[in-house]
C-alpha cells in the first residue's frame, strides 16, 4: 500500500530535533494523539528500536537513519503509530525503515535543525 506523501494521514509521528524537545509532528488527524501513542508504546520504553502490533495499529521506533543527534549528543529516535491499511504493510523494523521513513525523511531534514519547535504546517512532504 502506498501513502500519499503530501498527506501522511495514517501516521502519528513523535520525535525531537537538535534544539527542540520531543513532540508530535503528525497526529493522524486526531485531536489528541497521546492516548493512541501511549497505548501503542506501552511497556516499550527502553528498546532502541521497536516493531509491535497492537490490534490494527503498529508501534514503530527507528533511530535516525542519518545518525543525527540532539544538542545533548543523543541519537534522535523517531516513533510512529501506524494506522489503517498502512499498518498491514509494516511487519518489522526493517519494513518501517523502507516504507515509513521515506514518507517523512525530507520533512524532517527541513526542520530538525530549527531553533524552535516546528508545527505540522512547517513540514514539507515529498522530494
Amino acid at each position: 500500500m502506498s501513502l500519499d506523501p503530501t498527506e501522511p494521514s495514517q501516521l502519528i509521528w513523535a520525535t525531537r530535533g537538535r534544539l527542540w524537545g520531543f513532540r508530535f509532528l503528525l497526529n493522524a488527524g486526531l485531536t489528541d494523539p497521546l492516548p493512541a501513542y501511549e497505548r501503542a508504546f506501552e511497556g516499550l520504553v527502553d528498546a532502541p528500536t521497536v516493531w509491535h502490533r497492537v490490534g490494527q495499529e503498529v508501534a514503530l521506533r527507528l533511530l535516525d537513519p542519518q545518525g543525527r543527534r540532539d544538542s545533548a549528543g543523543r541519537v534522535i529516535p523517531h516513533e510512529f503509530v501506524i494506522l489503517g491499511g498502512l499498518a498491514d504493510s509494516v511487519g518489522s523494523v526493517d519494513d518501517g525503515m523502507h516504507q515509513i521513513w521515506p514518507l517523512v525523511e525530507h520533512a524532517y531534514a527541513s526542520v530538525w535543525d530549527s531553533d524552535t519547535s516546528p508545527t505540522s504546517a512547517d513540514l514539507r512532504f515529498g522530494p
